[in-house]
């Protein structure tokens, strides 16, 4: 059985499932957090800091003025208060530790030299015995950066890593190591994942590839609510021959429900437990790295809006600054404003702001209250646009 949804319906699905659907807590707890990022499946780590980490971002968009050294303790506190990972998932993300199992497949890949960076592939065959060397070095010393090696600095620019650096990031590939902190705001400092995961964690048994890969697909439709085959994929950058199975054993069994959506020509598929589609009175900056626009051709789909952030496109071609970020109020996308923070002054700076053909007539006046709340998070002072 196919359903049918206006998009109106769809978006609202699709809000709600992100976590838009509710009132932000008054007081943010660390549960509201855990809950947050446990729904989400991921949050995105991005080097850009003109405004604040990315993986900060989303629980800020649905939470309002959380605490970010809960996050911090998540994902890089004492072992027994991990709650979070760093793996490659969609890009680099912080992931629940839950998750661990069901990527070890994608590890195990990237050991046999079948996945990861073509460049560092080597790693896993004739230089195997050079990463082994830096791995018993990590294991002898405990957490250590790539410039704590010989040679290990990068060069110049950000990907022209150093040869300690690309046997790191292979060995942080296949598994055999992982974050235990960030030094000096993003600097990875690796360990073997027996002293950063917590030991239930570690226990756990490995799933086989297909189911791994089906329990991935499940937790994508869940925090997407309804999306196309592509979509799903795309949450933890699964490819085609990977997925196909598993999408079509989940459709059989019922927790994907195939569905059409007004205006869309691909058939889209409902998880069987997403929210019915109620009306969402939410207001949040989002991150270009939200897990609710990232898929940029499913925003232009479900919100009729169209992004392309400013930092990857030539500067003749920008047409809303270096860092815009979009405005979510109610159930629509309706504005965007250019951000940057200035910490020497201690100031959040508007660029500039636009809004939205149909933008409602409140709009400017729930941005600027939107604004006030992040500058406050961010211990900034604000003085309006």
């Amino acid at each position: 059985m196919t359903v049918s949804l206006s998009i109106v319906d769809a978006r609202r699905i699709a809000l709600a499932a992100q976590g838009f659907g509710r009132t932000r807590p008054a007081s943010p707890t660390k549960l509201h957090l855990r809950k947050t990022t446990d729904r989400l499946g991921l949050h995105q780590i991005d080097s850009v800091n003109i405004l604040a980490r990315a993986h900060y971002m989303p629980a800020f968009s649905r939470l309002g003025a959380y605490d970010r050294d809960w996050l911090d303790a998540a994902a890089w506190g004492r072992p027994r208060d991990r709650r979070l990972f760093e793996y490659w998932a969609h890009e680099a993300s912080l992931l629940p530790v839950d998750l661990h199992p069901l990527l070890r497949w994608r590890m195990a890949r990237a050991d046999r030299g079948e996945a990861g960076w073509k460049g560092l592939r080597v790693f896993a065959n004739e230089r195997r015995a050079d990463a082994m060397a830096l791995l018993d070095r990590i294991r002898a010393e405990g957490p250590l950066a790539a410039a704590d090696f010989e040679g290990g600095r990068s060069r110049s620019g950000w990907w022209e890593w150093g040869e300690a650096k690309q046997t790191l990031e292979w060995l942080f590939w296949a598994g055999h190591v992982t974050t235990a902190t960030r030094r000096g705001g993003f600097e990875r400092l690796y360990d073997v994942p027996e002293r950063v995961i917590p030991a239930a964690i570690i226990d756990l048994p490995t799933p086989p590839p297909h189911d791994a890969r089906k329990s991935l697909i499940d937790r994508s439709a869940r925090a997407l609510g309804i999306a196309t085959t592509a979509e799903l994929r795309d949450y933890f950058r699964l490819q085609p021959d990977d997925t196909r199975a598993a999408i079509d054993e989940l459709r059989d069994e019922g927790v994907l429900i195939p569905a059409r959506i007004e205006g869309a020509s691909q058939t889209a598929y409902l998880h069987r437990d997403a929210p019915a589609p109620r009306p969402v009175r939410a207001a949040a900056l989002l991150s270009p790295f939200d897990p609710l626009i990232w898929e940029r051709s499913r925003t232009l789909r479900l919100f009729d809006f169209h992004y392309r952030i400013g930092i990857y496109t030539p500067v003749d071609k920008r047409t809303h600054g270096y860092y815009d970020l979009p405005f979510l109020l109610g159930d629509s996308i309706v504005a965007r404003v250019d951000l940057k923070a200035d910490r020497k002054a201690g100031i959040l700076l508007v660029q500039s702001h636009h809004l939205e053909a149909g933008a409602p007539p409140h709009t400017y006046d729930a941005l600027q209250a939107e604004l006030h709340l992040l500058a406050n998070w961010l211990g900034l002072s604000y003085r309006g646009a």
